[in-house]
């Protein structure tokens, strides 16, 4: 086995490590009654406000899938889309090295649906570019809008270098939105061609990108108190940061990463208070989610055994009777 497949697990395990140690610095201080008694604090209306936004992100989840086929002129049942998009990034969420992880569950069940195995790589690739399109498209906006967000994680900056990376980063979306309006040549790789997305497919990538990151960042804002919430650009900020570097340490879950990223960037909160928050994003984006995927895997192989057996020809006596 060459060593290069070592690296991505290594860097993973070095940052779950990393992040274990400044967690334990920052939460030493810090009882279970604590947390307990501020996941109590959270009002019903908050709760059933923040599992909204886990039904709206994995909602706009599926919507990547969908984009993706329509970009390859496929048509399936939206239900399976939504099924299959769903258990792919519940699983690819949790197991962490989640472009690979959720390859492995869209090739297991869009080749079932007649699509190649080329055809199912240019759809994991659209679906990673467009949640990448809506990072950038957010941050972009947050940066030019909020740029004290960035102090959070990096003291004594300049305001004027945040609105410049926002400009930046606007402007990367602007001349894909170009390369779509110029009708971009297509890449051929080998014998094989991969088309630039056209403006409609573009235009729905720019609202579905968006709207995934905002329901999950949702789940936090509305898992805060009311009191002291720095407000929802912020914590918008916040989460596109840790979520984009959780998913850079391909630790499952993000387990660490994202508690230590939000406590640097709430300093100005009860740890406590932060980490309850935590919790009710891994209940409704990360835990429920698993569950519910690992239920959709056993129905899917059920009937592909269902659907095989029915397919088998009957076995006939070599003796003629």
């Amino acid at each position: 086995m060459k060593i290069k497949s070592y690296i991505w697990p290594a860097i993973g395990l070095t940052a779950v490590g990393f992040c274990g140690w400044l967690l334990y610095r920052d939460l030493r201080g810090l009882s279970l009654s604590d947390v307990t008694n501020n996941l109590q604090a959270i009002p019903g209306h908050r709760w059933a406000l923040a599992a909204g936004g886990a039904v709206m992100a994995y909602a706009a989840l599926a919507g990547y899938d969908r984009i993706a086929l329509r970009h390859l002129h496929k048509r399936l049942p939206w239900m399976f889309i939504a099924v299959a998009s769903f258990t792919a990034y519940a699983l690819a969420h949790n197991i962490g090295a989640s472009v690979l992880s959720g390859a492995v569950v869209r090739f297991r069940a869009y080749t079932s649906q007649g699509l190649n195995a080329a055809e199912v790589g240019v759809l994991v690739a659209l679906c990673s570019f467009t949640f990448m399109l809506g990072t950038v498209l957010l941050g972009g906006a947050v940066l030019l809008i909020e740029p004290e967000v960035s102090e959070r994680f990096l003291t004594h900056l300049p305001l004027s270098l945040p609105s410049l990376a926002g400009v930046i980063m606007l402007g990367f979306v602007a001349s894909y939105v170009l390369g779509g309006w110029l009708r971009f040549p297509p890449l051929r790789i080998g014998g094989f061609s991969v088309q630039y997305p056209a403006l409609p497919i573009i235009a729905k990538q720019l609202v579905v990108g968006p709207v995934e990151l905002i329901g999950a960042a949702s789940i936090i804002y509305f898992a805060l108190p009311e009191a002291g919430n720095p407000g929802f650009l912020i914590v918008l900020g916040i989460f596109l940061a840790s979520f984009s570097v959780a998913l850079l340490s391909h630790a499952p879950g993000g387990v660490g990463v994202l508690e230590v990223m939000f406590l640097t960037g709430m300093p100005e909160i009860d740890p406590a208070v932060v980490l309850s928050a935590l919790i009710v994003f891994r209940l409704f984006y990360l835990l429920i989610p698993l569950a519910l995927s690992l239920i959709a895997i056993l129905f899917f192989e059920r009937s592909q055994l269902v659907r095989t057996a029915r397919a088998k020809p009957a076995l006939r006596d070599p003796q003629g009777s």
